[in-house]
């Protein structure tokens, strides 16, 4: 049990008396002010959940330093799973990008975006969910909380609208002859 005459009074000369010894051996450890900072709170936290078990004295300061130690050690492997998996994304996308080289279509998609910045948000929006998040209309109607009835009125109107617009636009337009289609055909949702 945690030496003092009251456990909260106790616990908060503990605190005052090693708050800034704590703060130096994080702050001597880590990269800056905001990661100290949220490292001796964690400490200090554990602390005070378990400061039933925290010896007396002297020894209380000591076993502070063994909490922070292991708290450290913690922030440590997880800035290292976090620099793995940041490794790992950034390997997949350039991969992804070897695979899939989006440069030749990169004037066709900013004519395309320039032609839908024409359309009113709302058929802009239905049709992004549809041709980019790949939604059929119920689930679009799930996310925008309209009837699927809806959606399929307002899915066909700003198709209707889009293909008006990349027909009549000179840096998108058509081939002669060939149909403009925004996106496949879905069935009914």
């Amino acid at each position: 049990m945690f030496v003092g005459t009251s456990g909260d009074s106790s616990f908060r000369r503990l605190y005052a008396d090693n708050f800034a010894a704590i703060l130096s051996y994080a702050l001597r450890r880590v990269g800056g002010l905001d990661d100290a900072a949220d490292l001796v709170a964690e400490i200090f936290l554990i602390a005070w959940r378990r400061r039933a078990e925290m010896p007396p004295d002297e020894q209380a300061r000591l076993w502070l330093f063994g909490v922070a130690r292991l708290v450290l050690a913690n922030h440590h492997r997880g800035e290292q799973r976090r620099h793995q998996l940041g490794e790992r994304l950034r390997l997949e996308l350039h991969e992804h990008l070897i695979e899939h080289d989006p440069t030749g279509d990169l004037v066709e998609v900013r004519a395309v975006r320039q032609v839908m910045a024409g359309l009113e948000p709302a058929d802009r929006e239905v049709l992004e969910l549809t041709v980019w998040e790949q939604l059929a209309p119920r689930e679009i109607a799930v996310a925008l909380d309209l009837s699927p009835q809806v959606v399929r009125t307002r899915l066909s109107r700003a198709r209707a609208r889009m293909r008006a617009l990349l027909e009549s636009s000179p840096d998108v337009g058509p081939e002669p002859g060939h149909r403009v289609g925004i996106a496949p055909e879905e069935g009914k949702a």
